[in-house]
């Protein structure tokens, strides 16, 4: 009965996303809130990612991480913004079937990769306060290099096997994606083949992905706050609480923000609640996240200061050669 109905069916070539159609009036607004947003994202990110290159004082295993933090958070933001942003000059957002599939896939490695590499953050701090007398064996460079690339590795293989499944779906009638980008729920929602075994491989792939550097996440901070409340010295337990709570607060905004977009995911009441949560999720962390690290954080405040001082006096030198040569 099924593929009779299929048979009926218009094969679609492309989706509608509906974005903020809601709200039409409010697109300009919109539309200069989310360039401003995507503008000191990726100005955040980049400078973050400079300064652990260039700075020699950041050549550490913390900003090691923070750095593919930042440059993953570049390429995350690139993923949705500029789609999101388009979306809101045009009068009906069309994206390819293909082209969506493209955006989910890189959406969802990305996510993943985060989730990895805030695990491997925790293990860091862990190490830090917890071993500090090995610390430098435990994580040496070859440890880190290990875990970035099984962070991104790991997280590229998992996106693939979904991405098999997902192409085996037949998409036709319906195009409609009440989303302002092409979410996996949203998106499988409109196929009318049979989606139940691609749900269920996510799932699969979810759990596997998600719940493991989830649970070494909260193990590595329980151990930690444990170490912290046992030294005796109010001062010390000041410094270890500042070493890793800009971390603490990256990781709270990112597993809260998704556990309640994808809670909200099949409610189709909620909306319009778990548009705004994606916002926040997909949008707002990626700028948060750099300017926690940078505000907070004493050593990339200081790495900032000697960036600045050193483009002065590069400044100071041009303008002065020109002078002289006049």
């Amino acid at each position: 009965m099924q593929k009779t109905e299929m048979r009926n069916e218009t094969i679609i070539t492309e989706f509608l996303l509906l974005g903020f159609g809601d709200i039409q009036q409010l697109h300009i607004f919109l539309f200069i809130v989310f360039l401003v947003i995507y503008i000191m994202t990726m100005a955040a990110n980049l400078l973050m990612v400079v300064l652990v290159v260039t700075d020699r004082h950041l050549h550490t295993p913390m900003y090691f991480f923070l750095g593919n933090l930042s440059c993953l958070e570049t390429c995350y933001s690139s993923t949705i913004l500029p789609r999101i942003l388009a979306g809101l000059l045009e009068e009906k957002q069309t994206v390819s079937v293909n082209g969506c599939i493209v955006q989910l896939w890189a959406f969802v490695f990305l996510a993943v990769t985060e989730c990895y590499l805030l695990a491997a953050m925790s293990y860091d701090r862990y190490v830090a306060i917890c071993k500090p007398l090995h610390y430098s064996i435990l994580m040496n460079f070859k440890i880190c290099f290990q875990l970035i690339a099984g962070s991104w590795i790991g997280s590229f293989v998992i996106d693939t096997i979904l991405l098999i499944f997902i192409l085996q779906l037949t998409f036709c009638g319906h195009n409609v994606i009440e989303h302002f980008f092409c979410d996996f729920i949203p998106m499988v929602n409109l196929a009318c083949s049979d989606a139940e075994e691609v749900k269920l491989v996510s799932a699969i792939l979810t759990s596997i992905s998600t719940l493991p550097p989830f649970v070494l996440t909260i193990a590595s901070y329980a151990y930690i706050i444990t170490a912290i409340l046992g030294i005796p010295s109010a001062t010390e337990r000041k410094k270890a609480f500042s070493t890793c709570s800009s971390h603490h607060i990256v990781v709270t905004i990112f597993y809260g923000s998704l556990t309640i977009v994808y809670l909200l995911q099949d409610s189709n009441e909620l909306k319009d609640l778990n548009k705004t949560f994606s916002v926040f999720y997909t949008i707002l962390t990626l700028l948060i996240n750099p300017l926690i690290y940078s505000l907070r954080n004493k050593e990339v405040r200081a790495a900032l200061r000697r960036a600045a001082c050193k483009w002065a006096k590069f400044i100071d030198l041009l303008l002065s050669k020109n002078s002289s040569s006049y």
